[in-house]
């Protein structure tokens, strides 16, 4: 049996795994879903200096104070910006990765420069900003996620989608604007990522093929770990042996 932490998206939090621990734990897995502060049920907790550092302190602490060891980390979206760091600075607790459709940065990069919401110097600005104790704490990525899912709902069926829509939260500014110290370029453990086949992650499909990771295919969007719990839950499971 596994042990697994399971790191959220954008705008999510620990309840996206929902469906999927259900599953991992039924068949005797130990499975661990934090979240990040400032999302989800710590979004009382969101804050202009609440960034990349700061939620790779959440994680580190959780493998640190529940004694982990031999853990399969999986990054969903916003978490593969997480997870260099991690394993950076606790990369012995750590069998193997999984990306899920997430993010692949280099360092020295910003989420808002690399996926074009932002030129990089309009992100450095707005950077500098929050350091300045201005400028806006959250960035409003729920509301762009629901507004995308009215132009092209998810594969899912409309009552599972409504759950997730109603429960998405904000999601700190800084962690959008800051750059990103520890690149994923710096991993040295085994990575398999899972690409859906519906999604904007394109260019990150292409970086993690420049850097020699297994790739597998989902033929699903963005969303799959809450659309098909089922296939990729089975997807990690035949991963991980």
């Amino acid at each position: 049996m596994a042990t697994f932490v399971l790191m959220h998206g954008g705008g999510m939090g620990g309840w996206t795994w929902k469906f999927m621990r259900e599953i991992l734990e039924a068949s005797g897995h130990k499975v661990f879903t934090p979240t990040f502060t400032g999302f989800g049920e710590r979004e009382h907790l969101i804050g202009r200096d609440i960034g990349n550092a700061t939620h790779v302190r959440d994680i580190v602490n959780v493998l640190r104070y529940e004694d982990l060891s031999d853990v399969v980390l999986v990054a969903h979206s916003y978490a593969g910006t997480v997870a260099p760091g991690i394993l950076a600075e606790a990369g012995e607790r750590i069998r193997r990765v999984i990306y899920l459709d997430a993010i692949i940065p280099r360092a020295g990069e910003r989420i808002a420069s690399m996926l074009g919401f932002a030129t990089e110097e309009e992100a450095a600005g707005l950077d500098a900003m929050l350091d300045a104790g201005e400028g806006p704490i959250g960035s409003g990525v729920h509301e762009q996620q629901r507004a995308m899912a009215r132009e092209h709902p998810h594969m899912m069926d409309r009552e599972r989608e409504k759950w997730l829509l109603d429960h998405l939260s904000d999601q700190p500014m800084r962690a959008t604007s800051c750059v990103i110290p520890v690149g994923a370029e710096s991993i040295i453990h085994p990575v398999d990522y899972i690409a859906a086949k519906h999604t904007i992650m394109g260019m990150m499909h292409d970086r993690a093929r420049d850097l020699g990771w297994t790739m597998h295919e989902h033929p699903g969007d963005h969303a799959f770990n809450v659309g098909d719990p089922e296939g990729v839950t089975k997807m990690i499971l035949e991963i991980v042996g």
